[in-house]
């Protein structure tokens, strides 16, 4: 068995709300593997999309060691942290979250934006991330030329342009017709088995669930079944 790609030992998160401390998440023990693809499954405020964007560095923990490659991302200063999100973690969202005056080509391009690849280097990677997305004659379209579906493969293709370390997904079907959902949950599929992507996705959705190689259940902030 490899090292884990995601370390979490003894994880805890808090809110307070109304000058009252509301935890969300307790004492949660987890490792993802290289190349794994997790769903996170659990009702309202279980504490998964938490879980997920502390992976994700988007927030930190108050308690226990969270690990990505070695790196205890909870003890990066907030520069540090917004360098390594941006390095790491390619982000699917369930609204897509595409600028609207950019082109596709424009949305998935802005990642590398400062990085020091050249411009030619970049529009190569980003049309050989287009053309696996399947959107290689979308480039110059905006995304309110797109169906939900193309606008979904294009939020991939932004995703995965950088080549991060993790992919993270919250809902990214949420907001699909079942026809869309099930391309949109093949191409993931596709980007896990093909590339090698390790994906943690967040979803209601235990049809969408059965496309991840393990389902994690979370009630009331605490793991349940690790499948």
């Amino acid at each position: 068995m490899p090292e884990p790609l995601v370390e979490i030992r003894h994880l805890a998160k808090s809110y307070t709300r109304g000058g009252q401390v509301v935890p969300v998440l307790s004492d949660i023990t987890l490792d993802i593997h290289p190349g794994d693809f997790t769903a996170l499954m659990g009702p309202s405020g279980s504490g998964k999309t938490t879980l997920l964007n502390l992976i994700a560095g988007i927030d930190k923990p108050d308690a226990g060691v969270l690990r990505v490659e070695g790196v205890d991302i909870g003890a990066l200063g907030e520069r540090e942290l917004a360098d390594w999100r941006a390095t790491h973690v390619g982000f699917i969202f369930q609204f897509y979250n595409l600028i609207p005056v950019l082109t596709a080509f424009e949305n998935v391009e802005l990642p590398l934006i400062l990085t020091g690849l050249s411009r030619a280097e970049r529009r190569e990677r980003v049309e050989l991330t287009l053309s696996v997305v399947g959107l290689a004659d979308r480039m110059k379209h905006y995304p309110n030329e797109l169906s939900g579906g193309q606008q979904q493969r294009v939020a991939i293709a932004r995703a995965v342009v950088g080549d991060p370390t993790l992919i993270v997904a919250d809902e990214p079907t949420g907001d699909l017709d079942r026809v869309s959902a099930a391309d949109i949950l093949a191409m993931m599929q596709r980007l896990n088995r093909e590339l090698g992507k390790t994906i943690i996705m967040v979803t209601h959705d235990l049809n969408a669930a059965k496309a991840a190689k393990t389902i994690i259940h979370l009630e009331k902030g605490e793991l349940l079944v690790p499948a």
